[in-house]
């Protein structure tokens, strides 16, 4: 997930969270059994559309997604850290679901496959090495079972979040578990920026990664399949992406690299989109991307920003994937105040409303919570209330269906209590999320 330094317009830095926040958050006391919003049973099949997040009642929307990240990669939310003992672990997540109920929040955004391993005893990968601390390690539970289970057991729908292409925040295949799928394929993977990633270029890459993650689908009743914003890589300096071999074999027909590599990435997302209501109708499909999709000034149809564009740095053609209807909801990441030149949240929320307006796709905006009170992060960010604002601005713009705020570990935390304002300014009663 992306972000700045500061008040730039980057990625979101995933820095390993730090040990005894959620050990507090369990002394605390337990939520568990306040009143939360119901969930949704079965649900539409097919293509959907339809829903403008229910009717007012004096201004207030009677259905809204208010939702959190758990990010798992290098221990960011949770587990606090690799290698606790299961009963610890499994009473983190049921304190950090506690919270979320608390909060009056009614999903939660669990990142499952985080670099190409799993919180579920998968065939296909092995286990994750933020649960134990050894990549393919049993770690004597299911995290991702207990997860739909609890969460559902609260009131909270529980959607898995997948990262497609990251095999390793490292460079070093032999690092890797034995018999991982990127050892037995060094073919398939490509270095950059000291780190490993899955080649998007190749079809049976492409055809893995969506088995591993329909393998979940199938298996557990998750209400929807998210991905963040990683598909080609972010770039980095003097840096390119030697994917030289792939678009040989495959990038002809297409006009030059940048076309064929989003190609590429259209295919994963359209073809995820159609084996998901294959295996399971109800089950949702969103995707969190970069929040500018390009600049006005690359293209009239983009925002009055000057930032990052999604389309040309990550290959990622996030606003056709809304127009065409291959997902079901879009989380933008507008990780910037109110004012900010560069990407000023008050202009990107309109810009998004008005993308999604007439497709049927819900839009949730993604919060920074993360920033708000970090002493890096620009002078708005140090006042409480500067979310809140984002919410009331939101309000304003029918299209906007909800929240998700990134991450659990800040839900938790509230280190200025930007979370709490907004909680008491906009959550006064727990309420239920869109259907689809």
């Amino acid at each position: 997930m992306g972000h700045g330094d500061g008040g730039g317009v980057g990625r979101r830095g995933l820095v390993a969270g730090a040990a005894g926040l959620v050990a507090s958050l369990l002394a605390t006391g337990d939520a568990a059994g306040a009143a939360g919003p119901g969930r949704r049973s079965g649900g539409g099949g097919g293509p959907r559309r339809g829903g403008g997040g229910g009717p007012r009642r004096g201004g207030a929307r009677t259905e809204e997604f208010r939702g959190m990240w758990v990010a798992t990669v290098a221990n960011r939310d949770w587990p606090s850290r690799a290698g606790l003992p299961a009963a610890d672990q499994r009473a983190e997540l049921v304190a950090l679901l506690d919270r979320a109920v608390e909060r009056r929040l009614n999903t939660v955004i669990l990142q499952v496959r985080p670099t190409a391993d799993a919180l579920w005893p998968s065939p296909y990968e092995p286990w994750a090495q933020c649960l134990t601390g050894v990549q393919g390690r049993d770690p004597g539970w299911d995290p991702l079972g207990t997860a739909v289970a609890e969460a559902h057991r609260r009131g909270l729908r529980l959607h898995a979040w997948f990262n497609p292409y990251r095999v390793a925040t490292h460079a070093d295949l032999s690092r890797l578990a034995e018999g991982h799928p990127a050892r037995r394929n060094p073919d398939w993977v490509v270095p950059h920026g000291g780190r490993l990633y899955y080649d998007p270029g190749l079809p049976q890459v492409r055809r893995f990664v969506q088995d591993a993650m329909l393998d979940a689908v199938r298996r557990y009743d998750i209400d929807a399949v998210h991905f963040d914003d990683y598909f080609y890589p972010y770039p980095v300096a003097g840096q390119v992406f030697e994917d030289d071999a792939s678009y040989e074999a495959h990038g002809g027909g297409f006009p030059d690299r940048a076309a064929w590599r989003r190609n590429n990435v259209d295919l994963l997302v359209h073809e995820t989109s159609r084996r998901i209501k294959e295996v399971k109708p109800e089950a949702g499909f969103g995707i969190s991307p970069f929040g500018i999709w390009r600049n006005a000034t690359t293209d009239p149809r983009g925002s009055d920003t000057r930032g990052l564009q999604a389309y040309d740095d990550l290959h990622a053609d996030t606003r056709t994937w809304v127009k065409e209807g291959w997902i079901d909801y879009v989380a933008p990441q507008l990780y910037w105040h109110i004012g900010f030149g560069a990407a000023d949240y008050a202009a990107l929320v309109p810009w998004w409303s008005d993308t999604v307006r007439g497709t049927g796709v819900h839009l949730y905006v993604g919060e920074a919570l993360y920033r708000a009170g970090d002493p890096a992060a620009p002078a708005p960010w140090q006042d409480p209330a500067e979310l809140s604002r984002h919410l009331t601005l939101a309000r304003g713009h029918d299209q906007v269906l909800g929240h998700v705020f990134f991450g659990a570990r800040d839900v938790v935390a509230d280190r200025i209590g930007a979370m709490a304002r907004v909680v008491a300014d906009h959550y006064p009663t727990p309420v239920h999320p869109p259907g689809w």
